[in-house]
């Protein structure tokens, strides 16, 4: 039978898509556009499904291997939707909360202020927009050199880490300060990595999507991934990924706790794939 053959990472992204596409159609009512999202999310097991098949070429194969990196974009780009393009109501003020509560101030909203320098808001934006790099390289390199059992690891992980951080966004949608808090003074954001982040943000942004952090969640498991397959990778991507993590906060992208749940949530994922993906 074909659900026999599927793999722990499909019986995960099932899941996640029977999930989302149940609470598409429960707040469907209220919002129409969700009908498009349960219908793409109610494929994603068939899509997994036809991952199982055994007659495909080494292309085939390594696609079978990524397909829930290669959906990344619309899972992520169906958050909007899900919030109703901010109509669900954001936790935000609970989230200031535990900030005073733990730092005494909204650290996010001061840091840049108390300390201001272009030089540090130049290379933390870039650490920023390295997001985009750090974490589908791990795959690239797995895939280039046909190391399939590191590329599975790898995958599961990271999709462990982006959906749980999305059922998160769902359940518990958070603005965080890009959208709570005034933007930075004109000076911060006058060079060039910042306005490269702000367009695109100003692209593909999620309402909602703010904690955990999944830009910390992701970067802290997939450089442990590549620390796990190849030290020398691992030690490449600890150091922006370190960067990035204190970006976050710095660059008023996400609350200090935002940042600290995705250190949390990456641990936690972390964790269950060492569980779950045993030889």
């Amino acid at each position: 039978m074909a659900l026999k053959r599927l793999r722990p990472i499909d019986w995960l992204m099932s899941g996640y898509g029977l999930v989302v596409a149940a609470t598409a159609l429960v707040r469907l009512p209220g919002y129409p556009p969700l009908a498009w999202i349960a219908a793409a999310h109610l494929l994603i097991p068939a899509v997994a499904l036809l991952c199982t098949s055994e007659r495909v070429g080494r292309t085939g194969r390594i696609l079978r291997d990524v397909y829930p990196i290669v959906l990344l974009v619309g899972l992520y780009g169906a958050l909007d939707v899900l919030a109703g393009g901010g109509a669900v109501a954001a936790r935000d003020a609970t989230v200031q909360g535990w900030e005073e509560a733990l730092f005494g101030v909204q650290v996010s909203r001061l840091w840049w202020q108390a300390q201001p320098s272009a030089f540090w808001s130049a290379l933390l934006h870039a650490s920023y927009f390295a997001y985009y790099v750090i974490v589908p390289a791990p795959a690239i390199w797995f895939a280039w050199k046909g190391r399939t059992d590191d590329l599975r690891w790898y995958v599961f992980a990271v999709m462990a880490t982006f959906v749980s951080c999305y059922l998160w966004f769902i359940f518990f949608p958070v603005a965080g300060p890009y959208y709570e808090f005034p933007r930075p003074a004109a000076w911060f954001t006058d060079n060039g990595p910042a306005r490269l982040v702000y367009a695109t943000l100003a692209r593909g942004s999620s309402y909602g999507a703010a904690f955990p952090s999944s830009h910390v969640a992701a970067t802290v498991t997939a450089a442990a991934a590549a620390w796990r397959a190849n030290r020398i990778l691992g030690v490449g991507l600890a150091v922006p990924t370190l960067l990035l993590t204190v970006a976050v906060v710095y660059c008023q992208m996400h609350y200090a706790v935002d940042a600290l749940a995705g250190v949390a949530m990456a641990g936690g994922c972390l964790a269950l794939t060492a569980r779950v993906m045993r030889p």
